[in-house]
């Protein structure tokens, strides 16, 4: 794990000069991705920003594209604070903006924005030793910088933990944190926001009864169960589990241990007896669980997890301005608009996936590497959900998945991710910059999930070109 000490050395002149930029009366734009960790990451700078009396406004984009830059050189703002997006993008900032802006980052930059001089606008984790694929998200970055303007920001320290989860950075034994996420979490624990606890990682089990929690649970998918609530009632009926509280679901939250033994035992005789999936995926349920203490029990807010399923439904349907007014404390209208924004979300994904698998045409597959074509179905701002989504399908296992779509300005986007089971060391955020740069287009991520954006003309040279970049040893993770 990296030294966060370098970080901290860094965070004292840019929080210096993000003070100045706010005692200076300058109007500032927060710009950040849609997905869960750029709504958590530019809220705790909204936030840290407005308790310092900061004139900001928080807008959320698909990716950081050239477009993009050339409307913030055009509007008004004095000074753009850039969460989640513009990793080796700098020399871009510096010709549209001059000196008026500054990213917090976690995603893989080019070693020449490493080691270039930038005047201390770049806070990203790679700049410090820090591995922003697993130990910290924009999100723990963001934080690092609100808890250095101001201790009293330690609060949001919640924050971050959500965002860590919702950018899968669990990635330590029993789905842990690593690194500098361990340090916030330890914080948020300390300061009695969030507590954690092995448990069954069901997907809902602050708010679904838990047959439907079982249901929707698709990391790890289990074939015959998720997705079909009517067999996970069956089995957990038939072991003998008392579902209901009076005429009231209970949700898994709400079981005893005992009772939980009941349920990964049920699973366990249904997976060997009835199920193609392997009995390994048992060990795969049980897992760490994040608990934010604040919030009510059977929110959707209570659970880290859910709670960033949320913020991703909200991003990606195109409603980001919710997600981000929950994140700065809106507990009425807008978690009530989120809550039926995340059952659209999952509907939608539910059926584009079912799509892909019953379209065979649209997947193509030679064992290594699968390239999904979304064309025509998958909205652009939907792709990352669903490559994440059919990396965890038993149907793609050991795959280098890469999914595409057609977007609405005629380009093309991709989203790519390592499929359950991959062994190979492809770094596919080198991988997706390197061929996306060769053909035109912009690209970058993290070793394990990456995504770019093409000119429409150049697919089949893409194409080809990450092909080959996936079996070069240049572009393989250290």
């Amino acid at each position: 794990m990296g030294d966060s000490s370098k970080l901290v050395q860094a965070l004292k002149p840019f929080c210096e000069n993000l003070r100045q930029i706010v005692e200076s009366g300058k109007e500032i734009s927060i710009i950040t991705h849609l997905d869960a960790d750029g709504i958590t990451s530019g809220s705790i700078m909204a936030i840290a920003l407005a308790r310092m009396n900061a004139k900001c406004t928080v807008r959320t984009v698909s990716d950081m594209s050239q477009s993009v830059i050339e409307m913030m050189k055009s509007e008004d703002h004095d000074y753009y604070v850039i969460t989640d997006l513009g990793g080796g993008m700098a020399a871009n900032f510096r010709k549209a903006l001059g000196d008026r802006w500054v990213v917090i980052d976690h995603h893989q930059i080019p070693e020449q924005e490493i080691l270039t001089d930038d005047g201390g606008r770049i806070m990203n984790a790679w700049k410090y030793g820090l591995d922003g694929g697993i130990e910290v998200p924009a999100g723990g970055m963001a934080y690092m910088v609100a808890s250095n303007l101001d201790r009293k920001n330690r609060d949001l320290s919640a924050l971050a933990v959500v965002s860590a989860v919702g950018d899968r950075q669990d990635q330590g034994n029993k789905r842990s944190f690593l690194g500098l996420n361990q340090e916030i979490l330890n914080m948020a624990k300390s300061l009695g926001l969030v507590s954690f606890e092995l448990d069954l990682m069901l997907t809902g089990r602050e708010t679904r009864p838990l047959h439907e929690a079982l249901a929707y649970t698709s990391f790890p998918y289990i074939d015959g169960l998720t997705w079909n609530s009517s067999n996970c009632h069956t089995i957990l009926k038939n072991a003998g589990l008392n579902l209901k509280d009076g005429g009231r679901w209970r949700v898994l939250s709400e079981f005893s241990q005992e009772e939980k033994s009941v349920v990964i035992d049920a699973i366990s005789k249904y997976v060997v007896t009835s199920s193609k999936t392997s009995a390994g995926v048992i060990d795969d349920l049980v897992g760490y669980v994040y608990t934010l203490e604040s919030e009510d029990r059977r929110s959707q807010l209570r659970d880290a997890r859910e709670f960033s399923t949320l913020l991703n439904a909200c991003g990606r349907i195109g409603k980001s301005g919710v997600g981000v007014a929950i994140c700065m404390g809106d507990r009425n209208a807008m978690l009530t608009a989120g809550e039926q924004i995340s059952t659209e979300y999952r509907t939608t994904l539910r059926n584009y996936i079912s799509t892909i698998f019953n379209e065979k045409w649209r997947v193509n597959d030679d064992g290594k590497i699968t390239i999904v074509n979304g064309d025509g179905l998958v909205a652009e701002d939907m792709l990352g959900a669903v490559s994440s989504l059919l990396s965890g399908s038993p149907s793609l296992p050991e795959r280098l998945l890469f999914v595409k779509t057609l977007s609405k300005d005629s380009t093309y986007k991709f989203s790519s991710r390592k499929s359950l089971g991959c062994k190979s060391k492809a770094n596919l955020g080198l991988i997706m910059r390197h061929c996306a740069e060769a053909v035109g287009g912009t690209g970058g991520g993290h070793a394990a999930a990456a995504g770019c954006r093409i000119p429409h003309t150049s697919l089949e040279n893409f194409t080809s070109k990450l092909r080959a970049a996936v079996n070069d040893p240049g572009f393989q993770a250290a």
